[in-house]
């Protein structure tokens, strides 16, 4: 029996290598290649380069201005994961502790939205962002990164605050603590592993975001990096010794950013599903 488990042990170890080197396979494409001449990627393209070609990174730097859409991305990223996760666990905790039939029912509205795929509401989003005069600018799109992420992560935090006893809030108010102060002081650091995860999933999603980013900025000192990766191959089609080093260039930070916090995203599933 022992002998018949360590061979599955064996077969589904060798199967998860395989599975993970057919998904780092993209990776080791575009990292080889970014570091090839525009003529060893064409012939060459699976193999190893014959000569580093680093100043491809610095050339790509330079034509995309990176470091005004890396100084764009960070912020919007930044802004729009705070606000988002500051709201949400507002709201969720709210609609927890004030149980009423309107939030039960504001509750499903945001359940019902995060199925709603974004193509289908775009051009509404638009003729709203145009309304409000926020267009072509970074208002707009941290108010509609805002909007669309609320559902989800409304949603997970609702769940993770019924998990936290009552009693926690009443002792605090004893204490003398007003609702604001139970919340920043009490609640909030109890959230912090459902707070990771949605800071780390939320990064991710906007960080990478091309579509949203191509429909509200319009000038040119506004690109974020997946804004500025695509110039490449609008103004030079077939210049892939450029293209490439910039598509390393705004995939590396995010990168980093998910190998450092992946942890957190297991342990606020986790806490989820054991509390929640």
């Amino acid at each position: 029996m022992g002998a018949k488990l360590r061979g599955r042990n064996v077969i589904t170890e060798v199967i998860m290598i395989i599975v993970a080197l057919i998904f780092l396979a993209p990776f080791y494409f575009l990292f080889v290649n970014s570091v090839k001449s525009f003529g060893e990627i064409l012939t060459n393209a699976a193999n190893w380069p014959t000569k580093f070609n680093w100043d491809n990174y610095s050339k790509a730097w330079e034509l995309a201005r990176f470091s005004e859409a890396f100084r764009n991305s960070l912020m919007i990223t930044v802004v729009s994961v705070i606000l988002i996760t500051l709201f949400s666990a507002m709201a969720a905790y709210r609609m927890v502790r004030s149980d009423t039939r309107f939030n039960r029912l504001l509750l499903m509205l945001f359940v019902a939205a995060m199925v709603v795929p974004f193509q289908t509401i775009m051009i509404p989003v638009l003729k709203v962002v145009n309304t409000l005069g926020v267009n072509n600018s970074m208002l707009g799109l941290l108010l509609t990164n805002l909007g669309l992420s609320l559902p989800l992560a409304v949603f997970l935090f609702h769940g993770f605050v019924k998990s936290i006893p009552l009693e926690i809030e009443e002792a605090a108010t004893v204490d003398g603590c007003n609702p604001i102060g139970t919340f920043f002081r009490i609640v909030l650091p109890l959230l912090r592993p459902m707070m990771m995860t949605i800071i780390v999933l939320n990064a991710l999603a906007i960080w990478n975001d091309y579509l949203l980013p191509s429909l509200i900025l319009q000038k040119p000192e506004m690109r974020t990096i997946p804004l500025a990766t695509y110039s490449f191959f609008g103004q030079y089609t077939k210049q892939w010794d450029m293209a490439l080093p910039a598509l390393a260039i705004g995939i590396l930070p995010i990168v980093l950013f998910y190998l450092l916090l992946q942890r957190y995203i297991v342990e606020g599933i986790a806490a989820g599903s054991v509390k929640g």
